[in-house]
């Protein structure tokens, strides 16, 4: 009897160990999804982030759940060229990834980008929303690639991505509606009495919980997008979140009335994309009144988006699918709010360069604030390696951000590069070093250097200041030296 027992007891130990075995290997082969909130023109102004006066409670959740990034940059301050940079890990150079018409297939076509890096290895991939700036370029990454009115039949025979950029501007204002439809323009922001699945990025965000909801019984794998269009212009956001911001007090930076003392003036932009619009002056400043609406506007679609954040995140836990994604929420480029002038982004300087970048990895502990210097196109690396997939043999020009998500307290790069047209800029944790080069000859026009130890909102510049020569000296020996390729496009 007792014999008997000792074989039943056998028996079940071996089935538990043969159990857990298994589920072990199931483990060890299972790959992580990706979820990746891709935000348009956000700065990292941000409760998270210090910005106390921003309403941002689903950002900042994320930020305290991940690790967040208080010194990350895009590579190139436009669009389209800065989606191509990070989706393809590659950086700028003179002839490559220019601006906002920037298509990948035809500037990399050899590229095996980020979300055809995952497809390659068994995960099902979406493009939802503005991902590459193009509806059009590289479709093949995708299993899926769709964006809110696209593929909507239309009575003008338009193609999807015609149709698309027929729309994308989405006011619902019934005098702001017709206005764009008979001038392709309307004003700088809406505020409208609508639901939050009204407007553009709310159409995108209840097909984001939609695909949550399909792939939640797949067997695959996921990498899955959320390209929202907000904070781009125009600012339309539904009313109540206008009503979040008491408008008396919002404030201009403190800068906004004058350029920094020495700067070139081809530094400057005239922001032409701001000027577009049918409430905006096409010379000259706009006024005091008509700089806080443009603020308060930018300020609600940051917290409409923000809602609609939240609502992703609720219904990827209520699928149980948080404890297996990866969350990554960054921003293809800063923004200016009028600091020195300027408006929307197309500069070299901080407020145009800087992005919030925030990474969730559910399957470690690890979370916190880094200070650690880093760049977009170390996206990708950092994904490949979270992932355990094979990156591409030289391409990549950026470096896995993974040591940092383990050491918060690591340092990151000495120096990225950003570049905007003509002006190449190495920032470093203390500097922010930029030439203007003469694309005929590569020489330089004029340049300029912000100290961010002591001036971070950057003006004065002090290139030619002699306790700077040093500082000049060697940061113009690694531009030129470690990125001498990007600045002659050999």
């Amino acid at each position: 009897m007792k014999l008997n027992n000792c074989k039943w007891l056998l028996g079940i130990c071996l089935l538990f160990c043969l159990s857990c075995k298994e589920k072990l290997a199931v483990a060890e082969v299972s790959k992580p999804n990706v979820l990746l909130l891709y935000m348009d023109d956000l700065r990292p102004e941000l409760a998270s982030y210090g910005a106390q006066h921003i309403i941002s409670p689903n950002i900042d959740a994320l930020a305290e759940k991940g690790v967040k990034f208080t010194n990350a940059y895009c590579n190139v301050p436009v669009c389209g060229a800065s989606r191509a940079s990070m989706l393809t890990g590659m950086l700028p150079t003179k002839n490559r990834f220019l601006n906002y018409n920037t298509f990948v297939e035809k500037e990399t076509p050899k590229a095996i980008t980020l979300p055809q890096l995952f497809k390659n290895n068994g995960y099902t991939t979406i493009s939802n929303g503005k991902i590459y700036h193009h509806l059009d370029d590289r479709e093949e990454d995708w299993d899926e690639v769709w964006r809110p009115y696209a593929f909507d039949t239309n009575d003008s025979g338009l193609s999807p991505t015609d149709y698309w950029q027929s729309l994308w501007k989405d006011y619902q204002l019934p005098k702001n509606r017709e206005a764009y439809k008979l001038t392709n323009t309307g004003p700088a922001y809406e505020s409208a009495e609508v639901n939050d699945s009204v407007y553009i990025d709310g159409l995108l965000t209840e097909k984001v919980i939609r695909d949550i909801r399909i792939l939640k019984t797949s067997k695959q794998p996921f990498f899955l997008t959320a390209g929202f269009i907000a904070p781009h212009l125009p600012f339309n956001a539904p009313q109540k979140y206008w009503d979040l911001y008491d408008k008396n007090k919002i404030k201009q930076p403190e800068n906004y009335n004058y350029i920094p003392k020495n700067a070139p003036k081809m530094s400057i932009s005239n922001w032409p994309e701001m000027r577009a619009y049918s409430n905006i002056p096409k010379k000259g400043q706009v006024s005091d009144s008509l700089a806080i609406n443009l603020i308060h506007g930018y300020y609600a679609t940051v917290s409409y988006t923000d809602a609609l954040i939240g609502k992703i995140l609720k219904e990827l836990k209520a699928q149980n699918l948080d404890k297996n994604t990866i969350v990554v929420l960054v921003s293809d480029h800063g923004y200016n709010l009028q600091e020195h002038t300027q408006w929307a982004k197309f500069t070299n300087y901080n407020t145009s360069t800087e992005v919030p970048l925030i990474i969730y990895n559910p399957l470690t502990e690890e979370n916190g604030t880094t200070d650690a210097l880093v760049e977009l196109v170390d996206v990708y690396p950092t994904l490949a390696e979270l992932c355990k997939l094979e990156a591409p043999v030289n391409q990549l020009d950026g470096q896995s951000m993974v040591p940092i998500l383990k050491d918060t307290k690591a340092s990151g790069k000495p120096h990225v590069l950003i570049k905007k047209g003509n002006g190449f800029t190495l920032k470093t944790k203390d500097f922010s070093y930029t030439e203007y080069i003469n694309p005929k000859d590569n020489s330089l026009i004029t340049s300029m250097l912000y100290d961010h130890k002591v001036d971070k909102k950057e003006n004065e510049n002090v290139v030619n200041y002699k306790n700077y020569e040093s500082v000049v000296s060697q940061l113009k020996n690694i531009l030129h030296s470690e990125y001498r390729t990007n600045i002659t496009g050999e």
